[in-house]
This record gives structure tokens, C-alpha cells and sequence, in this order.
């Protein structure tokens, strides 16, 4: 049985935006626009094989633990990822009210 998350150090151009994303085993998704593309069954394992890209549609937590929720614009699966640090606050705050 394959481990549910595996790490993978991998440096990518985002597919929406064009930003260079240094990859640390963890990045999943832009830090800039904050999409992200569909390429994982589990964490890490690179087993999709949809491929489209994820949009990131809603935040979801509170205190601190903010989720994003990437919807795929080809097959309609949603994942949810962890705010990361490095990611741009305007575009979570933005986020964030995209349905109010």
C-alpha cells in the first residue's frame, strides 16, 4: 500500500500566471495567483492523470489554519491545501471575499 503523502522537491513554472516557484517537498499551488494543477491522487504521488488546472474557489478555517479549496476546472475534483506563508496576502484576502 502506498504512503498517502509522498514528498517531492520540485521547482515549476505556474500555468496561470507564469511565476518560477521554487518547489520545497510541500508547494502545491502558486503562492502569487494561487492556483494550482491537478496531478495528484494523494499528496505528492503524481498518479492523475486529468491534469487541469485548480482554481482556487474558497477559504475555509479560522485561527490562523486557513485552508484554500481548489476546484479543477476539467473534472470538477476539489482538494484543499494549506495557506502557506509564502503565499501573497493580497490574493488571500482577495480571496477570502470573492463571495461576500
Amino acid at each position: 500500500m502506498a504512503k498517502k503523502f509522498q514528498r517531492h522537491i520540485e521547482d515549476f513554472a505556474c500555468e496561470k500566471c507564469g511565476t518560477r516557484i521554487e518547489g520545497d517537498g510541500y508547494t502545491n499551488h502558486c503562492p502569487k495567483c494561487l492556483w494550482s494543477k491537478h496531478v495528484d491522487v494523494n499528496p505528492g504521488d503524481r498518479a492523475a492523470q486529468c491534469g487541469g488546472m485548480m482554481e482556487p474557489i474558497a477559504l475555509e478555517g479560522a485561527n490562523l489554519a486557513y485552508d484554500i479549496v481548489h476546484r479543477c476546472t476539467r473534472c470538477g475534483c476539489k482538494r484543499r491545501n494549506k495557506v502557506q506563508d509564502i503565499d501573497s496576502t493580497d490574493a488571500v484576502v482577495g480571496l477570502s471575499q470573492k463571495f461576500l
